[in-house]
């Protein structure tokens, strides 16, 4: 699976677009029931119920602290040596012009990078990017052309983010 989603904003939380007010998040798992309520008739893109019963995945949903509404999506698995990022989804209200919050993706990204870290990886993570987003994910995050299209993301960058979004995970 590449990952396909647009970084909207680095932020230090989300962003609500029509305000610029800005909300404090929780990247919290997702548990299998969750997943079996999000659909793409929805608005989502991927199937979640099916990626929750992927070996050894790891789901997540960010959510605005004090608030169950989903605002984006995660899937990631640990690896040897570092953590993959398998999928990656702004909610159907967060994308588009008239979306409604901005940094989300980012955020997600980021905590990505936090559970590196906190694995003794040292922020490393790997994806395969959709062919046309490589460049933009250079820009926007830091990430690096491993091969074609499998981008990482290294430590310089990796914490750059971390600490964009993590105030009290400093590295």
């Amino acid at each position: 699976m590449t990952i396909a989603v647009i970084i909207d904003a680095i932020t230090n939380s989300v962003l609500e677009v029509k305000t610029n007010k800005t909300f404090e998040t929780e990247v919290l798992p997702l548990s299998q029931q969750e997943a079996l309520k999000i659909h793409k008739q929805d608005g989502w893109n991927f199937n979640w119920k099916s990626e929750s019963k992927e070996k050894d995945r790891e789901l997540y949903k960010l959510v605005i602290e004090g608030n169950t509404k989903i605002q984006g999506l995660l899937s990631l698995e640990v690896m040897d040596s570092y953590v993959e990022m398998h999928l990656i989804e702004n909610a159907p209200h967060n994308y588009g012009s008239g979306k409604k919050y901005a940094g989300g993706a980012a955020n997600l990204v980021a905590f990505t990078c936090k559970r590196s870290f906190e694995l003794g990886f040292e922020g490393f993570i790997s994806f395969r990017a959709k062919t046309q987003l490589i460049e933009h994910y250079r820009e926007t995050l830091g990430a690096e052309v491993i091969f074609k299209d499998r981008m990482q993301i290294a430590t310089a960058s990796a914490k750059k983010l971390v600490n964009s979004y993590y105030k009290k995970f400093r590295l």
